[in-house]
């Protein structure tokens, strides 16, 4: 353990942060679970309701992995990356209804 004020400071600070920079993340991850299942819903009962919710949800998800990247929670590459996971998934499955 730090013996010196301003070591132990930042630590409590460290802390502070990991614990604020947690609840993003954990935040980032729950918005991408309900975007894939509506995803999901939406593949197995296409209407224009669950279009909506798929929208509303990739919204919501892009806005909270964009202000994460702002904050610096998320480096900005891993930011991109889950951004291009969600809209792969649902082209994906517009594609495969597409098929069919």
């Amino acid at each position: 353990m730090a013996n010196i004020k301003s070591a132990l400071k930042r630590v409590e600070i460290a802390e502070r942060n990991r614990l604020h920079n947690k609840s993003y993340k954990s935040a980032v991850k729950t918005l991408m679970k309900k975007y894939f299942a509506a995803v999901n819903a939406h593949a197995a009962n296409p209407s224009d309701e669950t279009q909506q919710v798929v929208q509303q949800s990739m919204s919501n998800a892009f806005s909270k992995i964009d202000r994460a990247v702002k904050r610096g929670v998320l480096h900005p590459n891993t930011g991109a990356r889950k951004k291009a996971r969600l809209a792969r998934a649902l082209k994906a499955q517009q594609a495969q209804q597409a098929a069919s």
